[in-house]
């Protein structure tokens, strides 16, 4: 396959692994950037939105999603989560030549195990939060007997279908009571709570070099206040523009990963998530992905983003360029009848549209009925993305923007960014 230039945007040819408001919404804004999109389904839902930026390919139809690299012209392949390496064909598309935005082989393990990051902290001298792995419910208890003390309680292994989905306990109470009912069939991470005041930054690793891009804030409680259970995805996020690293994130965690990072091949997004506790950041996962939240806006800041893909896709070194007055992003979801309890399923259930949208709405779970209108078909319905030179600004837009929708049922947090914001506060 034959390399195209950078600066040939309008050649480069980029296929999606996802569904849904991810691949609507890195798809839009590479195709508004020149790209050719495509986008290989890997799920059984949220298949109408990226038909609305490019060709789509079923699972079902395509078991793999190889043959279609060399046939679509593919230069490079974005996928959404990290459970594409586990999918039988993940080794003949490491070896297709193709650009993959991701790390691969050893490299995923730092979000892959989560011992593994605890592990590098260790070695390079990077807070991180007291952790033990256990096998079993006896094994847990007699942790939280040895160390009486609140734990974050996560699954040993990140997948979306893991049997453990964060579960967040700020008492001994909660922790023990909570030992009792996780599923224990991969075993279970137990992680000290330091508390709620959480940031993030991504960067972009590639030739040898780290590029911070941005620090984030994730609002991951279902309800306003952050209250509730910790929803299976967030329900808004900020960004900030900080190639500068003005709270120290990617100094802290990041950088001191060099080693490593240069030791297994590392090209591709990093981000860290942290909190701040005593006047330090401490680890509290990474990941290999520019995020569900976070990614669609830092690709509407960056001037060159399909040039930044491609050559982060092949470990070259970067020439990144913001546009002006981008400064911040504000992403709102809109969530459906029962969300964040995905037992609980509603009917397919009519969206209405009141005015012209003025920033980014990505559809996630919507189609298009018999009678042509849009549907709601599942319990995360859009996101909302704005982008301005103020916080206050994009949060204004956003929420202006997500007011104009309506499915009976459906809610938003009307808080972001009353909260958490600037990093390291609660």
């Amino acid at each position: 396959m034959t390399r195209k230039s950078q600066t040939q945007n309008s050649a480069t040819h980029a296929m999606i692994l996802g569904v849904g408001s991810f691949a609507h919404s890195l798809g839009g804004a590479l195709a508004d950037a020149g790209a050719d999109v495509s986008t290989y389904l890997t799920r059984n839902y949220g298949h109408y939105a990226p038909t609305l930026v490019g060709k789509t390919f079923s699972r079902d139809a395509f078991p793999s999603p190889v043959p279609l690299l060399r046939e679509n012209q593919i230069d490079v392949v974005i996928p959404q989560s990290i459970d594409w390496a586990l999918q039988p064909w993940a080794e003949d598309l490491v070896n297709s030549g193709v650009g993959i935005f991701s790390p691969t082989g050893e490299a995923m393990r730092i979000e892959r195990e989560r011992d593994c990051a605890r592990t590098l902290c260790a070695k390079f001298k990077i807070p991180f939060p007291k952790a033990f792995v256990a096998a079993n419910r006896i094994e847990a208890e007699k942790i939280l007997a040895q160390h009486p003390q609140p734990f974050v309680i996560k699954n040993p292994l990140c997948s979306p279908t893991s049997p453990i989905h964060t579960v967040m306990c700020e008492t001994v109470a909660d922790t023990r009571a909570w030992l009792r009912q996780v599923n224990y069939a991969e075993g279970v991470f137990l992680q000290e709570y330091l508390g709620r005041a959480e940031a993030g930054h991504i960067a972009l690793v590639s030739g040898g070099e780290i590029h911070s891009l941005v620090t984030n804030q994730e609002y991951k409680y279902a309800h306003n206040g952050n209250l509730g259970i910790i929803a299976g995805a967030p329900l808004g996020g900020l960004v900030e523009r900080d190639e500068h690293d003005k709270y120290g994130l990617a100094r802290e965690l990041i950088h001191p990963l060099k080693p490593w990072l240069k030791k297994v091949n590392y090209h591709g997004p990093l981000q860290v998530t942290a909190i701040r506790r005593g006047g330090r950041w401490h680890v509290i996962e990474y990941n290999i992905r520019i995020g569900v939240t976070s990614g669609p806006m830092i690709l509407r800041m960056l001037k060159n983003p399909v040039a930044v893909v491609l050559a982060a896709a092949r470990n070259e070194k970067l020439k990144l360029e913001f546009n002006d007055k981008l400064n911040f992003g504000c992403s709102l979801t809109l969530a459906g009848y029962g969300y964040p309890f995905t037992q609980v399923r509603g009917p397919q259930l009519p969206l209405e549209v009141d005015g012209k949208f003025d920033c980014d709405v990505w559809w996630n779970e919507v189609a298009r009925g018999a009678d042509g209108n849009l549907i709601a078909t599942g319990q995360r319905i859009a996101d909302v993305v704005a982008l301005a030179p103020t916080l206050k600004t994009a949060m204004s837009k956003a929420y202006t923007n997500i007011r104009k929708i309506r499915v009976v049922g459906s809610y938003f947090r009307t808080d972001v960014g009353q909260s958490l914001w600037p990093p390291g506060t609660v």
